[in-house]
């Protein structure tokens, strides 16, 4: 195999270093996903097999997708300041990078996740009802981020994250894993701004990036936005570089992983539907189309086998997005059939400055939403009143009244300006102007913003009106970080480079116009990131966990019998530690521990099985009945800051405390 960018007979262009090097991320995550699913599958997601036949499906997609690869019009000041910006986010964020391991909330779900299919290779995860002498109504294997399944444990989300942390558990990194997979964004992002905007915005544009509040945020700890945005903008990359049915077919499959990564990604990759679509209707072939269907087959199959009982949990919003992907794929046969008539109709000479308005008009009423609309929502679920509890506590925090149905979503235009700045958004706004009037004049030269801005603009839209997030910061920041945040930045620096072009045709100087534009734009993302920046969360959390391990025997069988020990550490102690693990069920909802008669019950099964049992809670009074307790965690350390109605600035303390006690 002779890959055209690593011919000896001639040194590559720092153009095609630049080319290369930006796809090289998406390439080698698809490759990972496509390689660990089918083991997982089979129950065989073990190193050698996944690194084997990673290696191999990542030389067949170099092959596809590099061969020939065009140069982009950069410099190598411009590569190596690219490069030095995802080295510096790589470093920085690995040196101050998060601990969640004790599940609170999603990113210590997906580690939990990713330690278990990482030691054991395979889902579900078994109950191990015989450690505690066979199944009990009192005994309950579930907990937060974790079902009760058909006599089996089910994680709560997509296994993409999971399998791309693994590799960093196998590493002995897992919690180095997100930084890695920052600085690969840093690199997608300024290569997808290389192609579309010049190579010459492109530093700027991977700085902005890496320094944007929720950037730094995704990069520290086990989310799924990093990946989603690797794989949705390194698909705009691919395509754009596409000049075969197998390459366009490469870009399309890449869109569709998106959904093994995030169900919500289904909503971001639907313009790529429509765009395969019109691909048919002008004879460009079904390759895109093809590519994305197999990659959201992989993606549903996945959802379908592994997270049953999440799409049951998510179905209030996953079936109105499935009946929109329904009604897209209509609109688009549809579309496609009567492309020959609909290409005979002549558009309104009006219909360019009309579209460029309604850009426009639809950031001016993001702006004013706050003052005409309240979004509510009255708690009609579990879930739901689990939610307004929430925010009622952290309303009081925030110094706002106690309301519990408000959810804030109609300041989310303010949350984007809170992490990229006012000149941010207002030169996205202008690029996209500009590029939907030009689009409707149709202007050849345009066509390549078509998908990138559909994508970028109807996923900003959608997402800012319903962002269906619990919306203290930064945790609701995440909801920006996989097109939002980016596409917004791209937009942003190509509005920039117009500009700069319109100044000089009408006569002015602009020697002045890119350190003004540096300073314009890096700023206030500055100013808003540098509360949180140096302020590492849930430090101490990997040493509380293995102190924690190290005092429970190996042929522990461990109870549960308090509330929110069982909820955050019911699959810690099973995964991390090894050793099976339950609750004990409390009889009413509102009692904090469990009964003692239960209690008392189970570790007699648990002896009799041959087993030693050990207990665990939060306070020494709710062990004391049963032996003399011993606490084993005792961990104070800061969590991230719950802001409503302002961008974060700091963070908040977090004491974790676990007595543990064995019966006698």
């Amino acid at each position: 195999m002779r890959l055209a960018w690593l011919d000896q007979t001639r040194r590559p262009s720092a153009g095609r270093v630049l080319a290369v090097v930006s796809v090289l991320p998406v390439l080698a995550v698809a490759s990972w996903l496509l390689a660990g699913l089918p083991l997982l599958l089979a129950g065989w997601f073990h190193p050698l097999p996944t690194l084997a036949l990673g290696a191999l499906i990542f030389a067949v997609l170099c092959r596809t997708t590099l061969t020939g690869r065009a140069d982009l019009d950069a410099t190598a000041w411009q590569v190596t300041g690219i490069v030095g910006v995802a080295l510096g986010s790589l470093v920085f964020n690995a040196v101050l990078h998060g601990e969640q391991l004790i599940v609170r909330r999603d990113p210590a779900t997906y580690a939990q996740y990713a330690i278990w299919i990482a030691r054991h290779g395979s889902l579900p995860i078994p109950q191990q009802v015989e450690a505690f002498g066979g199944a009990d109504p009192a005994l309950r294997f579930d907990s937060m981020g974790f079902y009760d399944s058909a006599g089996a444990v089910v994680p709560q989300f997509l296994p993409g994250p999971p399998m791309l942390f693994a590799a960093g558990e196998w590493l002995g990194g897992l919690l180095f894993a997100p930084p890695v997979l920052g600085a690969l964004a840093v690199l997608v992002l300024a290569g997808v701004v290389a192609r579309l905007a010049g190579a010459r915005w492109a530093v700027l544009a991977a700085l902005t990036f890496a320094i944007s509040m929720p950037i730094l945020y995704t990069s520290r700890t086990t989310f799924s936005e990093i990946p989603s945005l690797i794989l949705i903008f390194g698909g705009l990359a691919l395509l754009h570089d596409a000049r075969g049915r197998w390459e366009t077919a490469v870009a399309g499959l890449v869109f569709g992983l998106a959904v093994l990564v995030r169900i919500d990604a289904l909503r971001d990759v639907l313009p790529v539907l429509a765009f395969g679509g019109l691909l048919i209707a002008m004879r460009r072939g079904f390759a895109l189309v093809a590519g994305l269907a197999v990659g959201l087959g992989l993606g549903f199959g996945a959802a379908w086998v592994f997270a049953g009982p999440y799409l049951s949990y998510l179905s209030r919003s996953v079936k109105p997005l499935l009946l929109i992907c329904v009604a897209v794929l209509v609109l688009t046969v549809v579309g496609t059939a009567l492309a020959g008539r609909l290409a005979r109709i002549r558009l309104p000479r009006w219909l360019p400055e009309i579209g460029a308005a309604l850009v426009a008009l639809v950031m001016v009423g993001l702006a004013v939403r706050p003052w005409v609309q309240t979004v509510r929502r009255e708690p009609d679920t579990d879930a739901d009143w689990l939610t307004y509890q929430f925010l009622r506590v952290t309303e009081r925090a925030n110094g706002l009244p106690a309301d519990g149905t408000r959810l804030y979503s109609e300041d989310s235009l303010y949350w984007v300006i809170w992490y990229v700045g006012v000149p941010v958004v207002v030169f996205a706004t202008l690029a996209a102007a500009v590029l939907v009037r030009r689009l409707l004049r149709g202007g050849g030269s345009a066509f390549e913003w078509l998908l990138p801005l559909a994508v970028i603009g109807w996923t900003t839209v959608t997402t800012l009106l319903r962002p269906e997030i619990t919306p203290d910061h930064p945790w609701a920041a995440r909801r920006l970080v996989p097109v939002v945040i980016p596409g917004l930045i791209l937009l942003a620096v190509w509005g920039l480079a117009w500009s700069r072009d319109k100044l000089r045709r009408l006569g002015y100087g602009t020697r002045w116009f890119a350190a003004a534009a540096t300073v314009l734009v890096l700023a206030p993302v500055a100013i808003t990131s540098i509360g949180t920046a140096f302020t590492p969360v849930e430090r101490g959390e990997s040493a509380a966990v293995a102190g924690l391990c190290a005092r429970i025997p190996s042929d522990a069988s461990v109870l549960i019998v308090e509330r929110v020990t069982g909820a955050r550490f019911t699959q810690v102690v099973r995964g991390t530690c090894g050793v099976p693990t339950a609750q004990v069920r409390r009889r009413k909802e509102g009692d904090t521990a469990a009964a003692a008669d239960d209690v008392r019950r189970l570790v007699d099964r648990i002896r009799a099985a041959g087993r030693t049992p050990v207990l665990l809670a939060a306070e020494s009074g709710q062990l004391t009945p049963y032996g003399t307790p011993q606490q084993v965690v005792d961990l104070s350390t800061r969590q991230d800051e719950r802001s409503l109605v302002e961008p974060p600035n700091g963070t908040w303390r977090l004491q974790v405390n676990v007595w543990m006690t064995q019966p006698v």
